[in-house]
């Protein structure tokens, strides 16, 4: 009896991690109905002739050679890629379906001034031609393809030598490995593992554009951002025309990147300064506005927090957190009650960071607590003030990172003042600034001085 050529294996949607039988609960990362069965044919991959493969030739890493990335000629890419792109690596593009992830794949192609090979099986050609013409591209840079058969495709890389590959998307490609529909857990990871092993071998750059789920994470296995090099997301909010480009992984640069950019007809747009952005709409004598710099790698950014603190009109009092983490909203509220005395649990209480923007920065906490009582006592922080500062728990104000560059850009965009941690002070220095540098060492001072 012959041998059966295809093995059944259960594959986490969550880790990626394959297992022999069925699990309710994932053995390896805990999840719950997150295993899904899929067939793997185990027939053996050899060359069309019958030859084994060759091994891999070795290299001295020492005597390797600098080699220099590809700009893309979009200056806020090239800051998140770490410079350019890498030759042979493999870069995967999330974001929910519209925000741009197409439109700025395309856009990066004129910049490379080499061959690309577009891979789209969700658009036709003349789609994807009339995007392109909008968007002021030249053709004869981009070989378009709306092929879906990992097989092929990888033909017609061996075929054209290309320099970038896209594939747009992932979750529309599908191998004749395995017996699955395209987008399933197991087709997700054969086919980046099939185009990981020809970029790698080969040195083509591959961009791999994949959607996110309502959680918003990049849908299928976990094990496809374990493969590639970078991970970048694509973020923004359908009410603004702004989008964030996030680094979450980069093997060859910094992980906490962001370029912005700005939806028009022609395309994403960069912006070169990004305060002014989101902070052109800013309504004065407002009791509930404060500004913070944030940092979102090396680029500082001012950010406008507004808080609104009302009488609870019901037995519940609401909380909402829109761009900061909803836990560290409930320690502002505690300490405001215990530390300050201020009557919080009775209160309504809503934070938002204008134009959609997701901090994660501890140093927005002063500048957050302060909007808070602001809003809770109807007092106006005063306009040309900006507070940067982590709140520990008894109320106290912890020092920042990179106090200089927060500062050049507060005193850049025409601020007054600046309210920092006092152990900032002993290392800054203030004869290189013309701005008020005040230093604080407790949440209590700094409302004493602006209350």
């Amino acid at each position: 009896m012959a041998k059966s050529k295809v093995r059944i294996v259960f594959l986490c949607s969550s880790c990626g991690n394959e297992f022999a039988k069925w699990n309710g609960q994932c053995p390896s990362c805990s999840e719950w109905g997150t295993l899904s069965e899929y067939k793997v044919n185990t027939k053996s991959r050899t060359r069309s002739n019958g030859r084994p493969r060759s091994t891999t030739k070795m290299v001295d890493l020492l005597k390797k050679g600098k080699i220099n990335r590809n700009n893309t000629g979009i200056p806020e890419v090239d800051r998140v890629l770490g410079g350019g792109i890498l030759p042979g690596s493999m870069i995967l593009l999330g974001g929910s379906p519209g925000v741009g992830k197409s439109t700025l794949a395309l856009q990066i192609i004129p910049g490379l001034n080499s061959k690309v090979l577009y891979v789209s099986a969700e658009e036709s050609e003349d789609q994807l031609a009339l995007r392109a013409k909008r968007l002021g591209i030249d053709s004869n840079l981009i070989h378009l393809s709306t092929e879906n058969n990992a097989q092929v495709i990888l033909d017609q890389v061996a075929l054209l030598k290309p320099k970038l590959l896209i594939l747009d998307s992932i979750q529309t490609i599908y191998s004749d490995n395995i017996d699955s529909i395209p987008g399933s857990p197991g087709q997700i990871r054969e086919c980046g593992q099939q185009f990981l092993t020809m970029s790698k071998q080969n040195g083509v750059s591959v961009i791999v554009i994949g959607h996110v789920t309502k959680e918003g994470i990049i849908a299928g296995p976990k094990m496809l951002e374990h493969m590639v090099d970078t991970v970048l997301y694509l973020e923004g909010d359908p009410r603004f025309d702004h989008r964030v480009l996030r680094s979450e992984k980069n093997r060859f640069g910094t992980t906490n990147e962001v370029g912005i950019f700005q939806m028009s007809k022609q395309g994403l747009e960069e912006v070169s300064n990004p305060s002014e952005l989101f902070l052109a709409e800013r309504t004065k004598e407002v009791p509930g506005s404060a500004v913070f710099p944030a940092l979102e790698g090396t680029r500082p950014i001012l950010v406008e927090v507004q808080a609104l603190v009302s009488n609870a009109n019901f037995g519940t009092p609401q909380r909402n957190a829109n761009g900061i983490d909803y836990k560290r909203l409930s320690m502002f509220l505690a300490v405001l009650e215990k530390r300050l005395g201020m009557v919080m649990g009775t209160k309504d209480v809503f934070v938002n960071l204008v134009g959609g923007l997701r901090i994660s920065d501890p140093t927005a906490d002063l500048a957050v607590i302060t909007a808070l009582a602001s809003s809770a006592k109807d007092i106006i922080i005063p306009q040309d003030t900006v507070l940067v500062g982590e709140v520990g728990l008894v109320g106290e104000v912890r020092s920042v990172a990179k106090l200089d560059k927060r500062v050049a850009e507060t005193e850049a965009l025409g601020f007054k003042q600046i309210i920092v941690p006092q152990s900032n002070l002993k290392r800054f220095k203030k004869s290189n600034t013309k701005i008020k540098v005040i230093g604080v060492s407790s949440v209590k001072e700094v409302f004493s001085n602006l209350f």
